[in-house]
C-alpha cells in the first residue's frame, strides 16, 4: 500500500486515501468488505494509471480511516465531498457494488463528480418495504460481537457460493474482513437508503456495468439503475458471478470517462 494522505471530513472523522499516476482525477469506491489493505482494485490500478490521477481511499470504519459514531449515510456522502475537495475539486467516480450505491448518492446529493462508472449496484427489490432484514441481523451480530459470523452470513445472503466462504476462513483474507465487519451494515444501510429518487437526483453522465455472469438480482438491478439515472447506459460484459475482469472494467472506465475528461477541460 502506498504512503497516505488524510483529508477530514465535516463531522471531524479523518480519511485516509493515496495518488498515483496523472491526468484527471478518478476515485475508486470500494464494495463492502474491502478497504485499501484489502482491495478489489490492486489488479485494476495499473491499467489506469497512464489515463488518469486514480484516487483509492479507505471508507470510513476501515484501515486506517476513522469512525465517528453514528454511522449515517450522509456521512460517508461527506467523507467523499472532502475528498474531492482535498484531490481539486472535481473528480470522475468508480464504484463497484455498494462502492456504486455510494457514488450515487454522492452524485444525488451534488459532490461534484464529473461522470460515473457503476458496477452491478445493488438495489433492493422494488416490492420491498422498509429496511432489508439483513441490515439488523448484521447488525445484532456486530452488536454480540460475533464478526465471523456477520461477515459469514453477509455472503451468504447476497448469494457468495458456500464453498468459495468456506475457502476464506483462516485466511489473512478473512480475518481483515471480520476485522471490519461493522461496515457491512454500513453497507446494508446505505442500500436501505436508495430510493428511485436518489438515482433520478444523480443527473450525471453515467455507465452502468454488470457481468454476464452474475445472478438475475444482480444484472436486474444495474438495468433498473440505468433506467431511472438520467441518459445513463447500460452494458453488460462478459464475466463470472459479481465479477469482471479488470481489463475489460478499464476499457469501458476509458471510453466513457476519456471523452469527458476532453470536454471538461
Amino acid at each position: 500500500m502506498s504512503r497516505s494522505t488524510m483529508t477530514t471530513s465535516r463531522d471531524g472523522t479523518p480519511i485516509a486515501f493515496e495518488r498515483t499516476g496523472s491526468g484527471p482525477a478518478l476515485i475508486l469506491i470500494e464494495p463492502a468488505g474491502h478497504y485499501r489493505g484489502l482491495s478489489a482494485f490492486d489488479d485494476l490500478v495499473p491499467l489506469l494509471t497512464s489515463d488518469f490521477t486514480v484516487c483509492r481511499y479507505d471508507r470510513r470504519g476501515r484501515g486506517e480511516s476513522g469512525d465517528t459514531l453514528p454511522y449515517a449515510p450522509d456521512r460517508e456522502v461527506e467523507d467523499l465531498a472532502a475528498l474531492v475537495d482535498a484531490i481539486g475539486g472535481r473528480a470522475f467516480a468508480y464504484g463497484y457494488s455498494s462502492g456504486a450505491l455510494l457514488a450515487l448518492h454522492a452524485a444525488a446529493r451534488g459532490v461534484p463528480l464529473g461522470g460515473l462508472i457503476l458496477m452491478e449496484p445493488p438495489l433492493q427489490d422494488g416490492a420491498q418495504e422498509g429496511p432489508d432484514p439483513l441490515t439488523k441481523e448484521l447488525a445484532d451480530l456486530v452488536r454480540a460481537g460475533r464478526n465471523g459470523d456477520a461477515v459469514a452470513h453477509f455472503h451468504a445472503s447476497i448469494g457468495v457460493p458456500e464453498e468459495m466462504v468456506t475457502g476464506m476462513r483462516g485466511t489473512d483474507r478473512w480475518t481483515r474482513m471480520v476485522g471490519i465487519a461493522p461496515t457491512l451494515v454500513y453497507d446494508c444501510r446505505l442500500s436501505d437508503a436508495m430510493r428511485p429518487g436518489v438515482l433520478a437526483a444523480a443527473s450525471v453522465p453515467t455507465l452502468v456495468l454488470d457481468s454476464e455472469g452474475s445472478s438475475d438480482d444482480l444484472t436486474g438491478s444495474a438495468a433498473t439503475a440505468a433506467r431511472l439515472i438520467p441518459g445513463a447506459r447500460h452494458k453488460s460484459l462478459p464475466g463470472e458471478w459479481h465479477v469482471v475482469a479488470p481489463d475489460l472494467i478499464a476499457r469501458e472506465i476509458k471510453a466513457h470517462l476519456g471523452p469527458l475528461a476532453t470536454t471538461s477541460s
